[in-house]
C-alpha cells in the first residue's frame, strides 16, 4: 500500500471512530516551533515547567525516527448558550441558590483525555492490524506529550491558528479537542506539496483582543499565559495575583470568552456525544454515580442542577472526599479541590451581592468559616472576597 493509500485508510479510519477531522502532518513542516524559546523567554508560559521540555522543539526528540504526525479533532461543543451569554440571563445571576459561576464549556463533562486517548488508541490498534507487514512504532498523546497539537493540526490542513491563539476550523469553529499520533510509518500528510495550510481568515477582527479581560492577548497571536484565565484557574497553583482577581468575575475553571466571542464560533455544530454534556451535581453528602448523570437540556443549569452555571456557594464548601467524588473522571481535577475553593471565593468575591440579601449573608458566614480554613491559600483567597464584598456594601 502506497503512502498515499494509507492516509486515506486512516482518516477514514478515524472518522468511522467517531472522528470529526483527521489529518497528517510532516514533522519537519511544523514551522511556528521557532518562536516557542523566545515565548518562554519573556515568561509567558508562567509556571508550566513541562513546556520548557527540549523535545517539544522537534517531533524527532519525542519519537526517533519519526515520518508522520496523525491529527485527530473532536468537536466538544454543546447546545447550551456562551458564557457571555449566559452572562446576560438568568443561569449566570443570583437565585435561591445565591450567585452562580462558570465552568469552560470543555470541562462540563468527562474528561476529554480519557475519551479522544481511548478513540486514538481504537485508532492505532487498526493501523497495527491493518498494516501488519511494515514494523513501526506509534504513540498517542492528548495533551500529554512533548508535542504542540495546534501547530501540527495547522500542517495537518485542519485550520488556521487564531489571534487568541487557538485553531479554527472554517467549519466546525474553535471547539475542538486535539489528539496526535506520533508514527515511523510513512504516511503522505494531507497538504501535498507546495500547497499551504489552510489560511487566516481571522482578517481585520480583534473581537478575542478586546474581550479578554486580562488582556492576556497582548498583540494577535501572542498570548501571555500567567494573564489568561484558564491559568489563573487552572495551572497556577498559589496565590492569584491580586490585579486580577476582580476582572475574573464569576469564572471558577477556565475561560471561554475569546471563544465565545468569536465570529467563527457564531454558527458552531453542537456535538450529540453524551460524555461532552454537563454533569448533574452530586447531592450534598451524596456519593456520584459510577456514570455521571447529565442535565437534561436545553433547561441545564437553571435549577442549579449541573455543571452548566453551577452555585458558586455549592463548589466553595465542597470538602476534599466530595470533590473527588464529584469530579472523578473529569478533567476539572486538575485544579485540586483546594484550588477550586480558591476560585469560587474570588467568584463569590466578584458576585456583587445586596447586602440585604440572603445571599451576602450565606455567602459572608460561608466565607467567614473558609477563612479559618488550614489551607494558606484558601485562607487568603477567602480574606479577599470578604473584604471586597465588604466594599461593593460600602460603594452601593
Amino acid at each position: 500500500m502506497l503512502p498515499s493509500e494509507r492516509t486515506r485508510w486512516i482518516t477514514s479510519q478515524a472518522r468511522a471512530i467517531g472522528f470529526d477531522l483527521c489529518g497528517v502532518a510532516a514533522p519537519d513542516a511544523l514551522a511556528e516551533l521557532e518562536h516557542l524559546p523566545e515565548w518562554l523567554e519573556r515568561g509567558y508560559g508562567g509556571e508550566m515547567k513541562y513546556l520548557r521540555d527540549p523535545r517539544r522543539l522537534a517531533p524527532d526528540r519525542a519519537l526517533e525516527g519519526i515520518r508522520s504526525i496523525i491529527v485527530c479533532a473532536l468537536n466538544y461543543n454543546t447546545p447550551l448558550p456562551y458564557s457571555t451569554q449566559a452572562a446576560a440571563g438568568s443561569s449566570a445571576d443570583h437565585d435561591s441558590a445565591g450567585p452562580r459561576g462558570w465552568i469552560s464549556r470543555y470541562a462540563w463533562g468527562d474528561d476529554y483525555h480519557e475519551i479522544l486517548g481511548s478513540k486514538l488508541e481504537t485508532l492505532l490498534a487498526a493501523m497495527r492490524a491493518e498494516f501488519s507487514g511494515i514494523t513501526f512504532d506509534g504513540r498517542a498523546y492528548v495533551d500529554t506529550g512533548p508535542i504542540l497539537e495546534r501547530i501540527a493540526a495547522k500542517y495537518a490542513g485542519i485550520g488556521w491558528l487564531a489571534k487568541n491563539t487557538c485553531l479554527i476550523n472554517e467549519d466546525l469553529g474553535s471547539w475542538l479537542f486535539l489528539g496526535v499520533i506520533l508514527t515511523t510509518l510513512d504516511l503522505e500528510p494531507t497538504l501535498g506539496t507546495g500547497e499551504l495550510p489552510p489560511p487566516d481568515l481571522c482578517g481585520n477582527c480583534r473581537l478575542c483582543i478586546d474581550a479578554c479581560p486580562t488582556e492576556a492577548i497582548t498583540a494577535p497571536y501572542v498570548l501571555d499565559a500567567r494573564r489568561c484565565i484558564s491559568y489563573l484557574t487552572i495551572e497556577l497553583r498559589g496565590s492569584i495575583p491580586e490585579e486580577f482577581r476582580p476582572s475574573m468575575g464569576r469564572t471558577v475553571y477556565g475561560c471561554d470568552i475569546c471563544q465565545d466571542v468569536c465570529p467563527w464560533n457564531r454558527n458552531a455544530p453542537a456535538t450529540t456525544l453524551a460524555e461532552f454534556m454537563p454533569r448533574k451535581i452530586a447531592p450534598k453528602n451524596g456519593n456520584q454515580n459510577s456514570t455521571p448523570q447529565r442535565a437534561d437540556l436545553p433547561d441545564a443549569g437553571k435549577n442549579g442542577d449541573s455543571l452548566y452555571a453551577p452555585p458558586l456557594e455549592w463548589l466553595a464548601s465542597l470538602t476534599e472526599e466530595e470533590f473527588r467524588e464529584m469530579f472523578r473522571g473529569s478533567s476539572m481535577k486538575r485544579a485540586k479541590w483546594r484550588g477550586l475553593v480558591r476560585n469560587a471565593c474570588v467568584a463569590i468575591g466578584n458576585a456583587n451581592l445586596p447586602q440585604e440579601s440572603h445571599a451576602y449573608s450565606r455567602a459572608m458566614i460561608l466565607l467567614e468559616r473558609l477563612a479559618k480554613s488550614p489551607e494558606p491559600t484558601i485562607v487568603e483567597h477567602a480574606q479577599w472576597a470578604i473584604s471586597r464584598l465588604r466594599d461593593q456594601k460600602r460603594s452601593s
